[in-house]
């Protein structure tokens, strides 16, 4: 009560240009939760309804009409467990792979005293606006032998300028106070990075690792240029190609019985997928949350 009181307090207290700019953030605020929190709604109860009714009637609440199709088709595929294995490594793996060599790259560059940090900073922020191309990095993974080869899928990308840059400012916000303590106390570089620092870093080391990870979990355009053997295979890439597999072909006129309940399947499917790839991201963001506002707002604003 009393915190309800000192709100309407600080409100009246407002004056009238002030109060409409809270209220048009607060309505803008609304629109933008309800634009998320409905297509996820929809895609939830579509992913059970069965697609003759969601096609015809749309979401109904007549559970005579929902199915665990979907669901059973695609978790009875043995290929989703490989591929789902496959992301879990992939992910994980390009996470450690990526957040070591960042914080790493970030700290160097976050001393003022390391001579040719300006060089070296116009080189990294080069590469965030210009690349290669497809084609020669197809040729160098190729002349390299990592093709049909997991480290394809995580080396090239380990590095993120962004992230970088954001790791970076955050260090120069740590108080120069530790350095110079750990200097007295005799402590080395190393000593200083591993046991001082990166214990007060870790919301952007979370920061880092979760955008990292979703990444890497979501991606699947390296993983069809350069993964040929389906036991190699992430998960989005499996559930793409049976979405794929399950689409009516153009031409498909012989037999419209069968085009319908192909189309049919890859309407129910899709929303099943979905559901599937997006549920470890779900359970996983939680535990990061604490970190995640703390970390990208200190690695914005500090320095």
């Amino acid at each position: 009560m009393q915190v309800q009181k000192k709100k309407k307090g600080q409100l009246a207290r407002m004056g009238a240009q002030d109060k409409s700019i809270l209220i048009t953030g607060y309505v803008l605020l609304g629109l933008f939760i309800v634009a998320i929190i409905v297509p996820v709604v929809y895609i939830i109860l579509a992913s059970f309804i069965d697609p003759i009714t969601l096609q015809n009637k749309g979401l109904t609440f007549d559970f005579s009409k929902w199915t665990l199709t979907a669901y059973q088709r695609v978790l009875s595929n043995g290929q989703i467990w490989t591929g789902f294995r496959n992301a879990l490594i992939y992910s994980v793996a390009f996470t450690a792979l990526s957040v070591i060599v960042t914080l790493l790259a970030a700290y160097p560059m976050s001393r003022s005293d390391f001579k040719g940090r300006g060089f070296f900073n116009v080189i990294f922020v080069i590469t965030m606006f210009f690349g290669g191309g497809l084609i020669p990095t197809y040729l160098l993974i190729s002349n390299i032998g990592w093709l049909d080869n997991p480290l394809a899928v995580l080396v090239p990308g380990a590095f993120s300028v962004w992230n970088m840059i954001i790791a970076r400012t955050y260090y120069q916000g740590v108080p120069r106070d530790l350095h110079e303590a750990a200097d007295i106390d005799g402590a080395s570089e190393m000593e200083y990075f591993f046991q001082i620092l990166l214990p007060v870093c870790t919301p952007i080391i979370a920061t880092i690792a979760m955008w990292q990870f979703v990444g890497m979990w979501n991606s699947y355009f390296d993983a069809m240029i350069y993964l040929n053997s389906a036991s190699k295979q992430p998960l989005q890439l499996v559930l793409r190609a049976i979405l794929i597999q399950s689409q009516p072909e153009p031409g498909m006129v012989s037999d419209m019985q069968s085009t319908a309940e192909r189309a049919q399947l890859a309407e129910l499917l899709k929303y099943a997928t979905i559901i599937i790839s997006s549920l470890p991201l779900m359970i996983m963001y939680p535990f990061f949350q604490k970190y995640f506002d703390n970390g990208i707002m200190a690695g914005a604003v500090k320095g």
